[in-house]
């Protein structure tokens, strides 16, 4: 393993332990038991991968290849539930303003090292020329497990109503794919990778966010009622 490879590895080993973190807190405040923590913080942590994985033709997918990302992942969970467990004043007074700034840390963290991820195992599967797929690999790489994490306990998603999310991995994508070209894939996924946390940190400091819809859900419910009249 060169000096490369050890770079990579190490950032994929930070955003899986970023993203059990995060699956790990949303499973704690949805108050599950240690299993059902430990499932989000896996899924949100290799999700993501396993799509890309399935997309690309890797069969089985890289995770049950090597699974020292599924393990990193259930120890990060645990060791999380512990914490909380054995600090349970973590969890009164102002636990949700400490819980929405761990969540933005290692989101954050995680989106943006998986994201780089993505792009590097489409260009080390050939696809170099594939500008649509490898933007495509990065930013389902970065939201997948989120994603997945949010169905699972029953939340809306949190790409869909938190501030600059999947917008800012699709930037970062885009941004290391064309820095690739000209620079190389570590300098493309160190930049990229910053590109994303800053993104996301203005994104939140700001606080932007896309246009949405906003309805007024009375009218709505009395007009469906006085249709099926």
């Amino acid at each position: 393993m060169d000096y490369q490879e050890t770079i990579i590895f190490i950032m994929e080993m930070l955003g899986t332990v970023a993203f059990a973190a995060s699956g790990a807190m949303v499973g704690v405040g949805r108050n599950m038991d240690i299993f059902g923590i430990s499932v989000l913080g896996v899924v949100t942590a290799v999700g993501g991968g396993m799509i890309r994985d399935i997309v690309l033709g890797i069969i089985p997918p890289g995770v049950f290849q090597n699974p020292v990302y599924a393990l990193v992942a259930t120890i990060t969970s645990c060791i999380v539930f512990g914490v909380m467990y054995l600090k349970r004043e973590i969890l009164e007074g102002n636990f949700r303003i400490v819980y929405d700034r761990i969540m933005l840390i290692m989101d954050t963290v995680g989106l943006g090292i998986f994201t780089v991820v993505g792009v590097n195992t489409g260009i080390k599967q050939g696809y170099t020329d594939n500008t649509f797929l490898l933007v495509f690999l990065g930013t389902i790489t970065g939201v997948g497990g989120g994603l997945l994490r949010d169905m699972m306990a029953g939340v809306p998603p949190y790409i869909f109503v938190r501030h600059i999310y999947a917008c800012a991995s699709i930037v970062g994508a885009v941004t290391c794919v064309y820095i690739y070209r000209s620079y190389g894939i570590l300098r493309a996924m160190i930049v990229a990778c910053a590109v994303v946390i800053l993104i996301r940190y203005l994104a939140a400091h700001y606080h932007w966010n896309l246009p949405r819809m906003h309805w007024d859900e009375e009218p709505v419910e009395k007009d469906c009622r006085n249709e099926r009249k």
